[in-house]
């Protein structure tokens, strides 16, 4: 039986506070950074970076481009994981940041192929990889920095503060495209002003590494550090027993998440603009909303995760993501912006919010604090290969192959989900009071 202080919310201290707002400012940063470029791979790149490619092909190509980043993020994730489980959560998160918004402001001084011709992608998948290697170290260190400063029983609330900077940073760069759009002729935003929304990140990313450098240690790395604890190689220690476990099944509990998200946050807008033919000002308005609504419901999945468990509220939310699939599409396919932003809206602002809001806390409690960080970075990261980075490519693929229907592509979906759903009731995570 609870005693009545049980039942009292668990004081926050002045540190926990300064790390939560460490990590969110910071995802936010970052994911605006990443997935400006998503945005910019569905509306510009292909025409600025692969003009003499067909629509399809030039689509295709851009989308080859962002799926470059996810490859390379398993090998900043095995990198930044050992930095931040040997030296620590706060300097290593300082470095992702630097290292991406330097990546993403010179891809606004970027010149284009007409005037520099094929050296014009090139440089631009160079400047994907060195985004792709920041972010692989970011999204753990962000959580780490949450959950292991937060109070026993709130977690779960805690973890799910930095997967709102996901939603913010994506309603923040594809708010930042809809307001371009609308100020400037298409012809102007084609050839500079998509080039401000990336200029742009020097502000923020300055802001950031203020902020985080405010931040101080989690206290699960002081004591693993002041131990000697350290592992020397957490990499090998993730892929051993009796870590394999619980890293294998994770990475497979990511795929429906990793889909799910690439499908309504990058896909969607491709295809709604290009197959569908819907307004390109109005299609990225809804997914800002949609993302702005995701931003406000993930905290609403901590607090379940800490009253349920995260385990069971993301399973929860991965089977609600494979069922919405068909109906989604079904109203995408309507042609109506109205209906469209309906399937936005509930799948990706409601129903994704209710399990990625879990995710971070429920993979943290898969490993000890000595090889944590490298743990998250691997699970999260290389299932990000096929889970994210290749999913346009596939929907687009097979959207292809089905002579432009999209029911092939829906198939994979809840393949996704299903597979998803199974190897997160096999997880076997640690007690959250534990960790």
């Amino acid at each position: 039986m609870n005693t009545q202080a049980d039942d009292e919310a668990p004081a926050i201290s002045p540190q926990a506070r300064t790390a939560l707002w460490a990590s969110l400012v910071g995802t936010t940063i970052e994911w605006y950074d990443f997935f400006l470029y998503a945005t910019a791979a569905s509306l510009v790149f292909n025409k600025a970076f692969f003009p003499d490619q067909t629509t399809f092909v030039g689509t295709m190509l851009s989308f080859a481009t962002f799926a470059v980043g996810f490859l390379v993020r398993p090998i900043g994730g095995f990198v930044f994981g050992h930095v931040g489980d040997r030296i620590g959560r706060k300097k290593t998160l300082a470095l992702t940041m630097f290292l991406m918004g330097g990546a993403t402001a010179l891809m606004g001084l970027l010149p284009t192929a007409a005037q520099i011709g094929v050296l014009a992608p090139i440089l631009l998948l160079l400047l994907r990889i060195v985004q792709g290697f920041a972010l692989g170290g970011e999204w753990a260190g962000a959580v780490l920095l949450a959950v292991e400063h937060g109070p026993p029983r709130r977690r779960g609330l805690f973890g799910s503060i930095p997967q709102v900077g996901l939603a913010l940073g994506l309603a923040l760069g594809t708010g930042v495209f809809a307001l371009l759009q609308y100020v400037l002729p298409d012809d102007a935003f084609l050839e500079y002003g998509w080039r401000i929304a990336f200029l742009f990140s020097i502000v923020l990313v300055v802001f950031g590494i203020v902020v985080r450098l405010k931040a101080t240690e989690t206290p699960a790395f002081e004591k693993v550090r002041d131990s000697g604890d350290r592992v020397a190689v957490p990499l090998r220690e993730v892929f051993k027993p009796p870590a394999l476990r619980s890293t294998v099944l994770g990475m497979l509990s990511r795929w429906g998440e990793g889909a799910a998200f690439n499908t309504w946050g990058v896909f969607a807008i491709s295809y709604a603009t290009g197959t569908l033919k819907l307004d390109k000002i109005s299609v990225l308005v809804t997914v800002t909303v949609a993302a702005l609504l995701m931003a406000f419901l993930i905290p609403v999945s901590g607090l379940l995760a800490d009253r349920f468990g995260p385990k069971r509220v993301y399973a929860i939310g991965i089977a609600a993501y494979g069922i919405a699939v068909f109906p989604v599409f079904a109203l995408f396919d309507t042609r109506d912006i109205w209906l469209y932003a309906l399937g936005m809206v509930v799948v990706f602002g409601v129903v994704h919010a209710l399990f990625y809001g879990a995710q971070g806390t429920l993979y943290a409690s898969l490993f000890p604090a000595r090889i944590r960080y490298t743990g998250l970075s691997t699970v999260y990261q290389l299932s990000g290969v096929y889970a994210s980075g290749l999913t346009p490519l596939i929907l687009t693929a097979l959207i292809g192959v089905a002579g432009g229907t999209p029911w092939l592509a829906c198939g994979y979906l809840v393949a996704t989900a299903a597979i998803a759903v199974v190897a997160t009731l096999l997880l076997k995570p640690t007690p959250l009071v534990d960790i």
